[in-house]
């Protein structure tokens, strides 16, 4: 008993020694007031900040006053896009002599992608002519993904043979892995110039055409950010060297994450539709509006968070929301979102042209390969020819004669229309490898050339080649004739099998949206539109009376 007793008493003051010594670990940090330099530093970081936000939102100002200008005195030599771009290489030019810190002057790909991208891309769906748009979804989808994936290998090959032969350079010879890297991202086609000017009710530009260049534009800037995901998952620059066998890999990993985003996209949109039909939201029109739009980036953000395509995934949430939900919202919540949407996208827009006008001195770029810009360039423009022709005349094999037809007329002004934008400048941004300063320099040049370029010459396109409505638009007169005018026969096989599924197809998606769909999810039989005029409600596979089936 009396060892024990020692032994416990020997522990205890062991303990008791070492809580004593230990005791300063539970002691706080003593606190010490701010000293005059940190505080100096954080006023002179919030100055800063100050400065530049002010600066920002003075260039933004007059970026708005001059697209005011130039629509009102119908300057269509001049997109609203490529004045952006010109006002921050202006101002781009000014930070790069009078600031250290160019931070707030550079691009920033993350921001682009989670802050200014999505509400742009779910405008587009949310405000589409759906009627046009699924009227035409066959010529659209082959174009959007068929054209991407042709214009990817054609730019990515010539880019990788040009450099094996020693024409180009900053390019790796060993792994052409790299160059579809290229490829794919400068296949993204965001041609909001083009669009700009298309869009202005006094060119009464083309219904068909303009129905292909914008729907094309929305799926293929989704479509060339899954490739570009994809390969860059088959892609280590200091890897072996390259392996045939990734090719076909590489491609099934893009059809399942382009079916699965759409997936994601359509059923949260189906599910937020849900929620607003069976609820009363609507009597709340704050809360509604507001949900809304933190539904839609809960979209994105999720199929981004799953590894899919968060811009597939929100275009096509934001069309099933406008088919469906639109009807649940009250009259005052539809405004308020469509107008809210619209405006958001073109400030973003805005925004986007700005900061790549920076970039030009604010990049601080190592890598200026001029010759490969130019390069790059031609070989964007073969390969978009390459998809454009050969594709038009696919299309127009499963198509009716006459005014449903993809003229030779209409093929060039879409092969113009081809320009390249921001998120192929976001893209490059990212690219991997010790090359990545070249194919972003390039990348930049491209874009500023087809944006200044190419959309200041949109307007006079379309009225060399007869692209406005009303105008003639005569291709039989023996001046334009193309391959689908030689090759098309009026009774193909191909043509009579897409009418007949269209048709069955059409009868089919009637039956199950009004009997079923509306039911759960709201829609146009179960209260009236409030006939707002720069939206249609109806989801348009074609009317029974239309005779421009796909």
């Amino acid at each position: 008993m009396m060892e024990k007793s020692v032994y416990s008493d020997e522990n205890a003051s062991t303990a008791m020694e070492y809580i004593a010594n230990s005791s300063s670990v539970f002691t706080p940090p003593p606190t010490t007031s701010p000293t005059i330099e940190n505080l100096d530093a954080a006023e002179e970081t919030h100055q800063f900040d100050a400065d530049a936000a002010f600066l920002l939102n003075i260039t933004l100002i007059c970026c708005t006053l001059l697209a005011y200008y130039l629509k009102k005195n119908k300057c269509y030599f001049l997109p609203e896009s490529a004045v952006a771009m010109l006002v921050g290489v202006f101002i781009g030019g000014i930070a790069r002599l009078t600031v250290t810190d160019l931070t707030l002057f550079s691009f920033s790909p993350e921001f682009f992608f989670f802050v200014l991208l999505p509400p742009i891309i779910f405008e587009a769906g949310y405000s589409l002519e759906k009627k046009q748009f699924f009227e035409n979804i066959g010529a659209i989808c082959l174009f959007a993904f068929g054209g991407t994936i042709i214009s990817t290998f054609v730019v990515g090959m010539l880019t990788f043979w040009f450099a094996q032969l020693g024409i180009i350079h900053h390019v790796d010879k060993n792994n052409p892995m790299e160059a579809l890297l290229f490829g794919s991202l400068i296949s993204a086609v965001d041609p909001v110039a083009t669009l700009s000017i298309m869009g202005s009710p006094e060119l009464q530009c083309d219904n068909l055409l303009y129905s292909l260049v914008f729907g094309e534009s929305v799926l293929n800037d989704a479509v060339a950010i899954v490739l570009f995901k994809t390969f860059h998952k088959y892609y280590d620059p200091e890897g072996p060297e390259f392996n045939r066998s990734v090719i076909p890999h590489a491609l099934f990993s893009f059809l399942s994450m382009t079916v699965l985003s759409i997936l994601v996209g359509a059923i949260l949109g189906l599910l937020v539709s849900y929620i607003y039909r069976h609820t009363t939201l609507s009597d709340f029109p704050k809360l509604e509006a507001s949900l809304l739009f933190l539904f839609c980036y809960c979209c994105y953000a999720t199929a981004e968070a799953i590894q899919l395509s968060g811009i597939m995934a929100l275009f096509f949430n934001g069309i099933v929301l406008s088919h469906y939900n639109s009807y649940n919202l009250s009259n005052t919540a539809q405004v308020t979102t469509e107008q809210f949407f619209a405006t958001l996208a073109v400030t973003m827009e805005t925004i986007v042209f700005l900061y790549m006008g920076m970039c030009v001195f604010t990049g601080r770029f190592k890598n200026w390969d001029v010759f490969f810009a130019f390069m790059g360039l031609l070989f964007c423009l073969i390969g978009r020819a390459m998809n454009i022709f050969p594709i038009s005349w696919i299309a127009n094999c499963c198509r009716r004669r006459g005014e449903n037809k993809i003229s030779i007329k209409m093929q060039c002004v879409l092969w113009f229309a081809g320009l390249r934008g921001a998120i192929a400048f976001a893209l490059s941004m990212n690219m991997p490898g010790p090359n990545s300063d070249s194919y972003a320099t390039a990348t930049l040049f491209i874009c500023m050339f087809t944006t200044i370029v190419c959309g200041g010459f949109t307007e006079p396109m379309l009225s060399h080649f007869g692209m406005k409505s009303g105008a003639e638009n005569d291709d039989n007169d023996g001046t334009f004739l193309g391959i689908d005018d030689l090759l098309v026969v009026e009774s193909s096989f191909a043509r009579r099998v897409s009418e007949s599924i269209h048709e069955k197809y059409s009868r089919f998606w009637r039956n199950l949206d009004e009997n079923y769909m509306k039911e759960l999810f709201g829609g146009a039989q179960h209260q009236q539109s409030i006939g707002l005029s720069s939206r249609s409600y109806e989801l348009g596979l074609a009317d029974e009376n239309s005779d421009d089936y796909e």
